[in-house]
C-alpha cells in the first residue's frame, strides 16, 4: 500500500480533531460562547432598564418643564395685572395731584386778585381822602375843620367802644 501525501494529511487532521475532542475544545468553545450570549444578554437586559429609566426621566423632566413653563406664563401674567393695576394706580394719583395743583393754582389767584382789588381800593380810598383833604381844605375855613376833627373823632370813640 502506498500512502500519499493526501493519507498523511487526512490522518493528520483526524488526529488534530480527535486532540481537539480529546480537549473538550467544542465543550470550551460552546461554554466561552454561552458565557459571552449571557453577557450580551444581561448587557442587552441593562441597556433595557436604562432606556426605561431614560425615558421616564425624560417625561419627568418634560412634565416640569410644562409645569415651569405653565407658572411662567401664571408669573407674566400676574406681572401684567400688577403693572396694568400700578399703572392705572399711578394715573390716578396723577390726575388726583394735577387737580389738586390747579385747585391751589385757583384760589392762588383768586387771592392774588383780592389782593389787588384791596390795594387798588385802598389806592383808591387814599386818594379819595386826600383828594378829599385838599378840596375842604381849600374850602373849608378853621371852624369847619374844627367840627369836622371833633365828628370824626367822635365816631373812632364811638367804635372803639
Amino acid at each position: 500500500m502506498a500512502f500519499d501525501a493526501t493519507f498523511f494529511a487526512f490522518v493528520g487532521l483526524v488526529l488534530f480533531l480527535a486532540l481537539i475532542a480529546y480537549l473538550k475544545v467544542p465543550g470550551m468553545m460552546a461554554k466561552s460562547l454561552d458565557e459571552r450570549a449571557d453577557n450580551i444578554r444581561k448587557e442587552l437586559e441593562e441597556a433595557k432598564r436604562l432606556r426605561e429609566e431614560a425615558q421616564a426621566l425624560l417625561a419627568e423632566y418634560q412634565r416640569k418643564r410644562k409645569e415651569a413653563e405653565a407658572e411662567a406664563a401664571h408669573i407674566v401674567a400676574s406681572a401684567e395685572r400688577e403693572a396694568a393695576a400700578l399703572s392705572e394706580e399711578a394715573r390716578q394719583k396723577t390726575e388726583e395731584f394735577v387737580a389738586r395743583r390747579n385747585a391751589l393754582s385757583e384760589q392762588k389767584i383768586r387771592q392774588a386778585e383780592a389782593d389787588a382789588i384791596g390795594a387798588v381800593r385802598a389806592a383808591a380810598v387814599d386818594l379819595a381822602i386826600a383828594a378829599a383833604e385838599r378840596v375842604i381844605a381849600n374850602k373849608a375855613d378853621t371852624s369847619t375843620q374844627d367840627a369836622l376833627f371833633k365828628d370824626a373823632l367822635g365816631q373812632v370813640q364811638s367804635r372803639l367802644n
